[in-house]
C-alpha cells in the first residue's frame, strides 16, 4: 500500500499496538517501507517512494 508520508503511518501503527513483521527500511531500489499484520492477519507492505 502506497502511503504519501510512510514516517508517519509507521507512528501511528507502533502507537496503535500494530503488529510489525517488518521494521521501517529504506530500499535500494529507492523506497522506505514496513510490514505489518493487519487485525485479520494478512500482511501488508506499508510504502513511500524515496525523492
Amino acid at each position: 500500500m502506497e502511503v504519501d508520508d510512510v514516517d508517519a503511518v509507521y507512528e501511528r501503527a507502533t502507537s496503535m499496538g500494530c503488529t510489525i513483521e517488518c521494521e521501517l527500511t529504506d530500499e535500494p531500489w529507492g523506497v522506505r517501507r514496513f510490514f505489518l499484520l493487519d487485525p485479520a492477519g494478512k500482511l501488508l507492505s506499508i510504502l513511500a517512494h524515496k525523492d
